[in-house]
């Protein structure tokens, strides 16, 4: 081999060993890691944001218990209210109407008769349906009532029966009327409520239903 040949030989090795080592000296790229899911859900900075909300939601105010009475005593009555009538040992809704003089209580069956030389009645209080045990009061007078729809005027008997509205215990004069057409089986008028109660018409029940 000539010095030509040789030199061309050297030439082509060290150019190859120089191509290795270049190759062996590059860098390698560093390896990244696959991104973990988070879970799906809530952040814990959204749970902490609505658990400072619960803990921040002011408690429900309960409602202080009405009056039931005035300062001089008086019952305070709503537009409707519970009446316990103790000889029929029922309760009854009944309308609070100051408009009406007389109470009126739904009396159906209404047979007069005599006792003693006295005008007696006996009947049932009917209404929705339902219809509690007779009744027989003496008449305390009778009265003539007129409807709007009609010309003629009928007979009524007033009888006196106790009643019970919360804790006051009261006789009161009931017209007997058949009102099972009506929404109230009774009507307390203002020969009740006069001096012992007034009305609030904002209000209903305001008094405990007797047990």
């Amino acid at each position: 081999m000539d010095k030509m040949s040789k030199a061309l030989v050297a030439m082509l090795l060290s150019g190859g060993l120089m191509a290795c080592s270049t190759t062996s000296q590059q860098p390698k790229e560093p390896q990244t890691k696959p991104a973990v899911e988070q879970p799906k859900g809530e952040s814990d900075s959204s749970k902490a944001d609505k658990n400072s909300q619960v803990a921040e939601k002011p408690k429900p105010v309960k409602p202080k218990p009405q009056p039931k009475k005035t300062a001089d005593g008086k019952l305070i009555l709503g537009q409707q209210e519970w009446v316990y009538v103790p000889g029929f040992e029922e309760n009854f809704k009944a309308r609070i109407d100051t408009g009406a003089t007389t109470s009126s209580i739904s009396a159906t069956d209404v047979v007069e008769f005599e006792r003693d030389g006295q005008d007696w009645v006996k009947f049932n209080i009917e209404h929705d349906g339902t219809k509690s045990k007779q009744m027989a009061l003496p008449v305390v007078r009778w009265v003539k009532v007129r409807q709007s729809s009609s010309e003629k005027s009928q007979r009524r008997a007033v009888v006196e029966s106790w009643v019970q509205l919360g804790d006051l215990k009261e006789k009161t004069e009931f017209t007997l009327a058949d009102r099972t057409h009506l929404k109230y089986p009774l009507l307390l008028g203002r020969s009740f409520v006069t001096d012992v109660a007034i009305v609030d018409v904002s209000k209903e029940f305001v008094q405990k239903k007797h047990k």
